[in-house]
């Protein structure tokens, strides 16, 4: 392995906003919806008569946006909730008697109540709507709440994530962001009433105020910058290579592209395609200034050490461009959506095929999953045993609590041993 292009430097330094945050939220618990407004206008610059959207407000959103992107987010809703639908069968109830009288089993039970956060930053974020509400909806969430930062063109939310929410099925819309947000997720104001789970990704602030809460609500992933791993060998298109890094350097300063291949010359190619693509682009000097701090080109001697050096980062998202895609897949297992050929690029994930695109990053999908239905389902075990299969399991258990000196444990084990059937 060797580098063909490096990161150019550190990148943007870490800021400490760990104190800031706790500040944040302890603002919040103490003054409720107070706080959210004077938050709000301190960060937003908008000063919000009230913190909850009407309804009024949602069929107004409609109307100042244009037909073709109502239908487009009605499509995009359509095929994401047929996958997690689909996703949603393979989850199933469970019972079986795994000896004489004793019955086991699990339950599947969906959260009551769940907060989705949805960013607003440098663009507008319909699609990241309608890949959090619509899995809980489908898992049967009893309360979605949503919550977008204002935008100070409209005076609130975009109106293209407020139809996004309003398609996907939100219960509740509240003109919110960063870590206020998420504490009145977490704890609840007069406004907003606290939910079990808070999922969506964030900026910074926003990550690290649901590590701050992860105590008291459950939370999805720790989101980190975006990234991508191309996996392509010398039969690949370039331009096909260098249109997908730099939509990938395209969410944020901080995005990350990588492209790890066999060939010399189509390393040489892309390159030479990243300038002529980021060229035609109105973003293209950002675009380019985050490809220059933070992609990467590494040559490796074969695809089997290629499959091998993508396992150790565990890509957000991993893109196969070769000849042997079908022959890589069987070697690779840390990633959080795979693209596989030229005809999947990464950005149908973001908004249409129907996968879900709120994934692990920063190397976590080498332990975990990015949304689905069944983030919001809790899998509650049970047991039933009749007087002969309790019978049966009462020396051994009985044993076992004497091993780790548990008495009373012992005599609860020992009470079943000749208990008669009432």
């Amino acid at each position: 392995m060797k580098f063909f292009k490096k990161m150019a430097g550190t990148g943007e330094n870490a800021i400490n906003i760990r104190e800031d945050v706790a500040q944040i939220i302890e603002d919040v618990r103490r003054r409720g919806d107070q706080a959210l407004k004077e938050l709000t206008h301190r960060y937003d610059r908008v000063m919000l008569p009230d913190l909850r959207v009407s309804q009024e407000a949602v069929k107004k959103a409609y109307n100042q946006i244009d037909e073709k992107t109502v239908s487009c987010l009605r499509l995009a809703a359509r095929r994401i909730r047929s996958f997690a639908e689909k996703q949603a069968r393979c989850l199933l109830p469970l019972e079986y008697e795994s000896s004489p009288g004793v019955l086991l089993g699990h339950r599947l039970i969906p959260v009551s109540s769940c907060g989705v956060y949805v960013p607003s930053g440098r663009y507008p974020l319909p699609s990241s709507a309608l890949m959090s509400i619509i899995p809980a909806r489908v898992a049967g969430v009893g309360r979605i709440a949503a919550c977008s930062p204002p935008v100070k063109a409209f005076g609130g939310i975009h109106p293209a994530v407020l139809a996004a929410m309003d398609i996907a099925g939100a219960d509740e819309i509240y003109c919110l962001g960063g870590a206020q947000a998420v504490a009145a997720y977490a704890w609840g104001t007069e406004s907003v009433a606290r939910v079990d789970m808070i999922v969506g990704p964030g900026n910074a602030y926003v990550t690290e105020a649901k590590r701050q809460v992860s105590s008291v609500a459950g939370i999805d992933v720790l989101a980190g910058p975006s990234e991508v791993l191309v996996i392509a060998d010398q039969n690949a298109d370039p331009d096909l290579v260098a249109i997908d890094l730099l939509a990938q350097c395209e969410h944020d300063p901080t995005a990350r592209g990588i492209l790890v291949t066999d060939g010399s010359q189509l390393a040489e190619r892309v390159l030479e395609s990243i300038d002529t693509e980021a060229n035609q682009l109105e973003t293209g000097p950002q675009i380019l200034k985050t490809w220059e701090d933070n992609g990467q080109v590494i040559l490796v001697d074969s695809l089997a050490e290629a499959a091998a050096i993508s396992n150790q980062f565990a890509p957000e998202h991993l893109v196969l461009l070769t000849m042997h895609n079908e022959d890589l897949v069987s070697k690779l297992s840390n990633y959080g959506s795979l693209f596989i050929g030229e005809n999947a690029p990464v950005a149908f994930g973001d908004y249409i095929s129907g996968t879900n695109h709120i994934l692990p990053t920063m190397g976590c999908a080498r332990f975990s999953s990015g949304l689905w239905v069944g983030t919001f389902i809790k899998v509650a075990s049970w047991q039933r045993l009749s007087v002969s299969g309790a019978a049966g399991l009462a020396d051994a258990c009985s044993h076992l609590a004497g091993v780790e000196g548990l008495e009373a444990h012992q005599r609860s084990a020992d009470k079943r041993k000749g208990k008669r059937q009432l």
